[in-house]
Order: structure tokens, then C-alpha cells, then sequence
């Protein structure tokens, strides 16, 4: 859907945000056997130490390689546009999930040397979650959202070669 880097870098915040969200409050919610308005409270400022490495490790990484590995599985043009988005996304969940259960891990569980078992929990537990948030909440939202942005901006500069 971006055509520009200014795109690319507003989808990717909006995606970064709305998924750091539902996952930050999704694992506040599996810490404190629950989810109440006070442990939402609480649990919002790590939004803020999360969200810039989700962002760097999907914009800069995760986002340079997996439209390619999407590709070997669908063709764009060819296949019908909801398997190139499904592919996409279950390819960049396949490596984000691990890379920020690392990273909530060893900022957040602080687990010594049980290091490796409890990340590999943590990936267990919230593979699940972002991929069902991802597939049918988020991806969604966030590609409205981005229409609306952009569709607006674009269809309304004088000029344009509209059909009536």
C-alpha cells in the first residue's frame, strides 16, 4: 500500500503502535491474571520503552526482508490481493514475535540464566495473540486508517485526473 518512504514510515508507526499496544496490555493482562483500568494504567509507560524498538527492528529489518520471503509464496499480481496481505503478515509475525519477546524478555522478566526457557515461553504465549491481533484487528484497522490518510490527501489536490 505505500508508494513513498513518508508511507512507508506512517504505516509503520501506526502498525507499530496499535500492535504494541494490544501486546503490551495483552501481557499485563497474562502477569496480573487479568486486565483492570489500574493495571492498564500501569502497564502504559513501557508502551513508550517498547514501541521505538519495535518500530527499529520492523522498519529497519524485518521490513527489508520479509515482502521478499512473502514472495516465494505468493505472487503479487497474480494471486488475489488478501493472500499477498496474509502472507506478508504471517511472514513478518514469524520474526517479530521472536525478536520483541526477546526484547520484552530481557528488559522486562529480567530472567538470569533461565534466559532461553523463558523467552521461548514468552514466544509462546504471544505468538497467538499477534497473530490473530495482527490478521484480524490490526492489519485491518491500520490499512484503513492509512487509506483514509492518504486517499483523502491524494483525491482532494486540485487537478486531479478523476472520472466524474
Amino acid at each position: 500500500m505505500p508508494k513513498t518512504k513518508f508511507q512507508e514510515l506512517i504505516y509503520g508507526l501506526l502498525m507499530t503502535f496499535f500492535m504494541v499496544l494490544a501486546m503490551e496490555l495483552y501481557n499485563a493482562g497474562l502477569i496480573n491474571h487479568g486486565l483492570t483500568n489500574a493495571i492498564t494504567l500501569h502497564s502504559l509507560p513501557d508502551i513508550f520503552i517498547i514501541f521505538p524498538i519495535c518500530f527499529v527492528m520492523g522498519f529497519f529489518f524485518v521490513d527489508r526482508f520479509a515482502p521478499k520471503l512473502a514472495s516465494r509464496m505468493v505472487t503479487p499480481g497474480e494471486d488475489k490481493p488478501i493472500f499477498v496481505i496474509l502472507a506478508r503478515s504471517c511472514v513478518t509475525i514469524a520474526f517479530m514475535c521472536p525478536i520483541m519477546s526477546f526484547w520484552a524478555t530481557l528488559i522486562f522478566k529480567k530472567p538470569g540464566i533461565e534466559f532461553l526457557p523463558v523467552w521461548l515461553q514468552t514466544v509462546v504465549c504471544n505468538f497467538p495473540m499477534a497473530f490473530f491481533w495482527q490478521i484480524f484487528f490490526c492489519g485491518p484497522l491500520v490499512r484503513f486508517l492509512f487509506r483514509i490518510i492518504f486517499e483523502q490527501r491524494t483525491s482532494s489536490q486540485p487537478n486531479s485526473q478523476r472520472p466524474d
